[in-house]
């Protein structure tokens, strides 16, 4: 069900959203291998439209924007490569599944860790736990890096997802991860032009990702922390 749900970068500030998007968190849950294996609901933010989302991690109001951004100066320019998916993503085969992968788009989410990880899964595709544990995988991943695509059919292999906003929480790394967009939400650049939209993508929160909007992962090596109570 789509609801409109849109995200314009403004420049060096915020994210605002429009279209009354439901915004959760959303928590990375670890499985017996040790490894991210399902995602765990957390709390439902209020409601509200629109709304500004901080971008640039030093907001005392997070999720939300208090204009922390003017205070310290930041930095939102944008630097990803307007290229498509299709023209990033590298191709491994298997027997029944093609896995697409653009590394650039990575969040550092880990669900491809599990088992012998997506890549050798999908080379094992004519097992079918294989493959239904690679097509798990790539489905979970958050920033839509990875997909499956069925040999037979020649279809990606994608959840519904209903237009929505999710805020990452990451207690196995205590902390807090990327703004997480389902359903194809567009995002609008702060220069008036819109990014591919894409079934699933992250964007940065903790303003330290060197391909803004998106996240590639460095809230981790900074340890962003937006006072969840999952990472106490």
């Amino acid at each position: 069900m789509s609801r409109d749900v849109k995200v314009m970068i403004t420049k060096d500030g915020p994210y605002l959203i429009t279209g009354s998007p439901l915004i959760d968190k959303q928590i990375i849950g670890i499985g017996d291998e040790d490894e991210p294996e399902k995602w765990l609901i957390g709390k439902r933010l209020p409601p509200g439209e629109p709304c500004a989302l901080c971008r640039c991690g030093e907001s005392k109001n997070k999720p939300f924007c208090d204009g922390a951004h003017g205070e310290i100066g930041f930095n939102g320019t944008e630097t990803a490569s307007r290229k498509t998916y299709e023209m990033q993503a590298n191709v491994t085969d298997g027997p029944t599944l093609r896995l697409k992968d653009a590394p650039a788009l990575c969040a550092v989410a880990r669900f491809c860790d599990r088992g012998a990880g997506t890549w050798e899964l999908t080379r094992r595709s004519d097992d079918s736990e294989s493959r239904e544990i690679a097509i798990e995988e790539a489905c979970n991943c958050p920033s839509g890096r990875l997909t499956e695509w069925d040999k037979r059919t020649g279809k990606a292999i994608e959840r519904e997802l209903e237009q929505s906003i999710s805020l990452v929480e990451d207690p196995q790394n205590g902390v807090s991860g990327p703004i997480w967009l389902k359903g194809g939400v567009p995002v609008q650049s702060s220069d008036g032009s819109t990014y591919e939209v894409r079934n699933r993508q992250t964007l940065c929160r903790c303003g330290n990702s060197h391909n803004k909007p998106f996240c590639d992962g460095t809230h981790i090596e900074v340890g962003f922390n937006d006072g969840d109570e999952s990472l106490e």
